[in-house]
């Protein structure tokens, strides 16, 4: 595991020049990734078809990249996250269309799961598959999508029968269908994210993902894999803190001494570590609990997304506070962390929805 780390740490290293913070897809990146050979760890070809990617692995790679560069992380995810309902749900030609080239970053992918409606409430779906022939078409909003409205391809879900969870479909659609626009989302931190517009857009039969009517199973078989690997994001953004503080507080003197020599500063720090020791262990366990089919999966993840993300928020919180007012200026690291950092505890499910999760583990339902 250590191996795959430090080689996710070095390319998030030499990435860093790519970076750029303008709201929009980063073509160069995306194909830098695949070309210092990450998304061939996602995306494993062998004779027979592709083989799935581990959570540990995704984990490894998310925390890494996310050390030192955050934009290289989240372009890495979401290639993952857009094409995995196309890989482990698609037609034999689709897979072949469209996987080889997102693994070689040629072509970007994209999630259409929210609406402006559907937020947490997935079921709440109103994006309308209607059919049409040979086909469906499509009607309704997207929001919050990242690389939208940018994308070479989204993997979009839609309703296709009554209210709930058993009413949604998943299709593959290309970013050049007719019909489908969309604009950009300004962010607090500027990712490529945006809205999507489908005005009767028309998808083949060919292209629905799974079964009709089995989308959410597409659905939160991406997300379930994923999810543990939010945490890892995190971690990886917690550490960077963590790492910038300790130089800092080792260097810096006030009042004639180093400021690790105040108790109230080193302590702080302490907290820190501690807190990020027990989130990559949980992090880690919850892939091991994916990869390995055991039973708790869901109530892991939630309990690794949580902790994660509300301790990276901590961890870049404290650093910042012992930095002082530089680390506040533009451009500085923490500074891009801060902006950075509030995102992973809304997406993939809010905070509060983890601690749902995590409750109804705790009391299940009788049979």
């Amino acid at each position: 595991m250590g191996d795959l780390l430090s080689r996710a740490e070095q390319v998030g290293e030499e990435l860093r020049a790519l970076a750029r913070e303008d709201g929009r897809v980063n073509r160069p990146l995306v194909r830098a990734l695949a070309e210092h050979g990450l998304l061939d760890l996602v995306f494993v070809r062998d004779a027979v078809g592709y083989r799935p990617v581990t959570a540990m692995v995704l984990c490894l790679l998310r925390e890494g990249l996310a050390r030192h560069c955050t934009e290289a992380e989240t372009a890495f995810a979401v290639q993952g996250l857009g094409s995995y309902p196309i890989l482990s749900a698609g037609g034999p030609d689709l897979v072949d269309e469209w996987i080889p080239r997102v693994a070689a970053g040629e072509a970007v992918a994209a999630f259409a799961l929210t609406e402006p409606g559907a937020g947490s409430d997935v079921a709440s779906l109103a994006l309308r598959a209607t059919p049409d022939g040979s086909g469906y078409r499509l009607n309704g909003e997207k929001v919050y999508i990242s690389n939208a409205p940018e994308a070479d391809v989204y993997s979009v879900f839609a309703r296709t029968g009554d209210a709930g969870s058993r009413g949604i479909t998943a299709f593959c659609v290309p970013g050049s269908t007719p019909g489908l626009s969309g604009e950009p989302i300004p962010l607090l931190s500027p990712h490529p994210i945006g809205r999507l517009v489908f005005n009767n857009v028309f998808v083949p039969r060919t292209h629905v993902l799974g079964q009709v009517g089995g989308g959410m199973r597409v659905a939160m078989g991406t997300l379930n894999l994923f999810r543990p690997s939010v945490g890892a994001f995190a971690v990886g953004m917690g550490q960077a803190a963590l790492d910038a503080a300790v130089a800092y507080a080792g260097a810096r003197e006030a009042f004639g001494q180093r400021l690790h020599e105040f108790q109230a500063v080193s302590h702080s720090l302490a907290e820190v570590a501690t807190r990020l020791k027990a989130a990559r262990l949980l992090v880690h366990d919850a892939a091991a609990a994916y990869d390995e089919g055991r039973s708790e999966v869901a109530s892991a993840a939630a309990m690794a997304k949580l902790f994660a993300t509300e301790t990276a928020q901590y961890a870049v919180d404290t650093a910042i506070q012992v930095h002082g007012a530089r680390a506040l200026e533009r451009g500085h690291l923490l500074e891009h962390l801060y902006r950075e950092v509030r995102a992973p505890r809304i997406y993939e499910g809010a905070s509060e929805v983890q601690r749902e999760i995590i409750a109804r583990g705790l009391f299940p339902k009788p049979r």
